[in-house]
C-alpha cells in the first residue's frame, strides 16, 4: 500500500480531473444495477399482471439509462487515460532527472540496458495501474456493493447465505497477490537483462563481427530470451490458477442459492421475478469479484515495476553540492592537489597521498604504466568522485565548496573514446556552448582543423553523422569533440589519451588543434605517447598510484628513471 499511494501521489495534480472520472465511472457503473430490477418489474409486473404502463415505462428507461451511461462511460475512459498518461510523462521526466544527478559510479555498477528498463518497461506498467485497473477497481467495488445492497434488500437470509463464500475468496486472492508480486518483479528483472543484452551486442556489432561470434551471441540471447519466457509462463500460470479458484468458489455459493431461493419461491416467500434479480445480482457479484482478482493481478505486477523505479528514485547521488555551496566565479585556472588519496574499491587505493600545483596557463603532463592512476586524476578535477582524503583547490578554492555544475561549466574534456550524439555536426559542435552564435561554431571548427571536412560535406554544418557519429573517421570524431571543446572556452582542460587511437595523418592533424586548443588554458595531458608531452612545463610520472617522478622532459631523461626507461622502449628504433 505504501507503494500504491507513493504512485497515487503522482496524480495530486491532476484531482479535479480525476474527482469527474471517478463520479462518470460511479454513475457508468450505477448503469449495470438498474437491470436486474427492469427485469424483476417485467417478470412479476409486465408479464404476470399485463401492466401495460409499466412496459411503456420500462422501454422508455432502459434507452434513457443506457445513453447516459455511454456518455459517462466516453467520460471516465478519457479522462482517466488523460491523468494516466500525464502521470507517466510525469514519472519518466522525474526518473530521467534523477538520472541525470546521478554519480558516475552507479553508471558503473549499473548495466545500460537495465537503466534504459527502468524509463522504458517499468516506467509503461505503471500506466495499467493508473488506468485500466483503477477504472475496473472503482467500477467492479460499484457494481459489487451496489448488487450486495440490492441482494439484502430483496432477501436478507438469503444474501448472508451467499456470502459465506466471501472470505475464502478474499484469502485466496491475498495468497496469490503475494505470489504474484514476487513472480512479477522477477519478470520485470528478466525483461531489464533482454534489454541489456541488446543494447550490449547493437553497440559492440563490430567486434562481435570480427571475432565471428554471432552464434555465440544468439545463444547467449536466446537463454536471456528463455529466462524471460520461464518468468512471463510462471505469472501467467498464477493468472490462470487465481480465476478458476475465484469461479469455483462462486459457482458453489451460485448452487447454494438456487436451491435455497428456489425453496422460498415454492413457500411464497418470494417472488419468481425477485429470484432472477436475485441471481443476476449475484452474477453481477461474481463478475466482479473476478475481474477484481485479475486486476489485483494485474496491480501487484505494476508495483513491482514501481519498486524498481522507487529504489532508482530512492538511490542518493554519491556527489553532492554541500549545504549553501556558492557558485564557482570566473577561475584563473590555479589548480592543486593537497595529498590526495582515493580509492574505487576499499582496500584498492587508486592513489596515494598525491600532491602537485598547476600554475594558469600551464601544461602538465602526466604518464606511466596502465593502471597507475592516470585516469584517476582526471575524474577527480571535475569531481565526478571526491578523494578519501586531501583536498582539490581551484584558485585556492576547495572544490567541495562549491557547485558541481558551476565548476565544470570552466573545465573541459577530450578524452580518447570520443562521443557525439545523433544529430548534425553543428548541433554537436553547439553542445559546447548553446547559446554560441553560429559565427562562433564555424571559428571553433576553423580551430579545430573541421571546417574543411565539414565544407565537403553533403550538407555542411547540417549534415547527420549518425549515432555516436558513426559517419565520420576517427580522427574526424575527434576534431568536432576539440571545436566542442573550444566553443566551450574552459579554464581548464583535460585531454586524456586524445590522440592515441588515431594513425598518423589524423594524429598531426588533431594534435596541431589540441596545440590552439591548450593555449593560455591550464592543461592535463594524459598520455601514453611521450611525443606528445615534450613540451610541457610539467610533467608527472606515475606508478602504482603515486607520483615517482616530475620536472621536465630534459630533466626526467636524464634521471635515468622509470620516465626514461619508458622514453628509450618508445623511441628505441628512432
Amino acid at each position: 500500500m505504501n507503494l500504491y499511494w507513493r504512485l497515487l501521489s503522482y496524480v495530486k495534480p491532476y484531482w479535479p480531473r480525476l474527482v469527474v472520472a471517478l463520479v462518470c465511472t460511479l454513475l457508468a457503473a450505477g448503469g449495470n444495477l438498474y437491470v436486474p430490477w427492469i427485469i424483476r418489474d417485467v417478470i412479476d409486473e409486465v408479464l404476470a399482471e399485463k401492466n401495460m404502463a409499466m412496459l411503456n415505462f420500462i422501454t422508455v428507461g432502459i434507452v434513457v439509462v443506457f445513453l447516459l451511461r455511454g456518455a459517462f462511460f466516453f467520460s471516465q475512459t478519457y479522462l482517466m487515460s488523460y491523468i494516466g498518461q500525464k502521470v507517466v510523462i510525469d514519472i519518466r521526466e522525474v526518473l530521467y532527472r534523477h538520472l541525470q544527478r546521478l554519480s558516475l559510479s552507479y553508471f558503473e555498477r549499473s548495466q545500460t540496458g537495465s537503466i534504459m528498463s527502468y524509463i522504458t518497461n517499468d516506467v509503461a506498467a505503471l500506466q495499467a495501474a493508473l488506468v485500466e485497473n483503477a477504472i475496473a477497481m472503482v467500477t467492479e467495488c460499484t457494481i459489487l456493493i451496489g448488487s450486495l445492497a440490492a441482494m439484502f434488500f430483496i432477501h436478507w437470509k438469503l444474501t448472508l447465505l451467499t456470502l459465506i463464500t466471501l472470505p475464502l475468496v478474499i484469502q485466496a486472492i491475498n495468497i496469490f497477490g503475494r505470489k504474484l508480486r514476487k513472480s512479477s518483479m522477477i519478470m520485470q528483472e528478466r525483461a531489464a537483462e533482454i534489454t541489456s543484452v541488446l543494447q550490449e551486442t547493437i553497440a559492440a556489432v563490430r567486434v562481435i563481427r570480427s571475432f565471428a561470434r554471432e552464434d555465440f551471441e544468439i545463444e547467449k540471447f536466446g537463454r536471456e530470451n528463455y529466462r524471460n519466457f520461464r518468468a512471463q509462463m510462471k505469472t501467467a500460470q498464477l493468472m490462470a490458477t487465481l480465476t478458476p479458484v475465484i469461479e469455483f468458489l462462486g459457482a458453489v455459493g451460485v448452487t447454494v442459492i438456487i436451491w435455497y431461493g428456489g425453496l422460498e419461491v415454492i413457500n411464497g416467500n418470494l417472488t419468481s421475478g425477485s429470484l432472477i434479480a436475485f441471481l443476476i445480482y449475484v452474477v453481477n457479484i461474481t463478475n466482479p469479484m473476478k475481474r477484481l482478482s485479475n486486476g489485483y493481478g494485474n496491480i501487484q505486477r505494476a508495483l513491482a515495476a514501481a519498486q524498481r523505479v522507487f529504489e532508482v528514485l530512492d538511490t542518493e547521488p554519491e556527489i553532492q553540492d554541500e549545504p549553501g555551496a556558492a557558485k564557482l566565479p570566473v577561475i584563473k585556472g590555479r589548480v592543486e592537489f593537497d595529498k590526495v588519496s582515493f580509492a574505487y574499491k576499499t582496500g584498492e587505493p587508486a592513489l596515494i597521498d598525491i600532491s602537485l600545483l598547476a600554475e594558469p596557463g600551464q601544461m602538465v603532463a602526466i604518464v606511466g604504466p596502465s593502471g597507475a592512476g592516470k585516469t584517476t586524476i582526471a575524474n577527480l578535477i571535475p569531481r565526478f568522485y571526491d578523494p578519501a582524503a586531501g583536498r582539490i583547490l581551484i584558485d585556492n578554492t576547495d572544490i567541495k565548496r562549491v557547485t558541481s555544475q558551476s565548476l565544470r561549466e570552466q573545465i573541459g574534456i577530450v578524452p580518447q573514446e570520443t562521443v557525439l550524439f545523433n544529430g548534425t555536426v553543428y548541433e554537436n559542435i553547439l553542445y559546447g556552448d548553446l547559446a554560441a552564435a553560429r559565427e562562433a561554431v564555424v571559428a571553433a571548427a576553423q580551430a579545430a582543423n573541421a571546417h574543411n571536412f565539414i565544407m565537403e560535406m553533403p550538407q555542411g554544418y547540417d549534415t547527420p553523422i549518425g549515432e555516436r557519429g558513426s559517419q565520420l573517421s576517427g580522427g574526424q570524431r575527434q576534431r568536432i569533440a576539440i571545436a566542442r571543446a573550444i566553443l566551450k572556452n574552459p579554464r581548464v582542460l583535460i585531454l586524456d589519451e586524445a590522440t592515441s587511437a588515431l594513425d598518423t595523418e589524423s594524429e598531426k592533424l588533431v594534435q596541431e588543434a589540441l596545440d590552439k586548443l591548450m593555449v593560455g588554458r591550464t592543461s592535463f595531458v594524459i598520455a601514453h605517447r611521450l611525443s606528445t608531452v615534450q613540451r610541457a612545463n610539467l610533467i608527472l610520472v606515475m606508478d602504482k598510484g603515486r607520483i615517482v617522478e616530475r620536472g621536465t622532459h630534459a630533466q626526467l631523461v636524464a634521471s635515468g628513471g622509470l620516465y626514461n626507461k619508458l622514453y628509450q622502449v618508445q623511441f628505441a628504433d628512432v
